[in-house]
């Protein structure tokens, strides 16, 4: 089974409009921290270190909100957000 790493790619609004000022917001999402242990009282974790989608995203199915590893929401994941400039995407050939 081939990993998905799930990355939405977003425009921020900028001041200037020019294109090389325009931010790109990545969202990523890291391990599982769902508590499997709340019933009881206590904690642990399942481990899983990284949100596959169960679906394809591109669908935008509900699949794509379930993970393959662990079976659970992508609300449960940690969410990395990182800013890029568009200029780091552009081709300087």
């Amino acid at each position: 089974m081939r990993k998905k790493q799930v990355v939405v790619r977003t425009k921020e609004p900028s001041k200037k409009s020019n294109s090389s000022n325009q931010i790109y917001r990545y969202v990523i999402y890291k391990e599982c921290q769902k508590n499997q242990a709340a019933g009881v009282g206590g904690h642990a974790v399942d481990g899983c270190r990284e949100f596959m989608a169960m679906g394809a995203e591109e669908t935008g199915g509900a699949d794509a909100l379930v993970c393959a590893a662990c079976g659970c929401h992508r609300s449960f994941h940690r969410k990395v957000v990182e800013n890029m400039p568009a200029s780091f995407f552009s081709s300087s050939a």
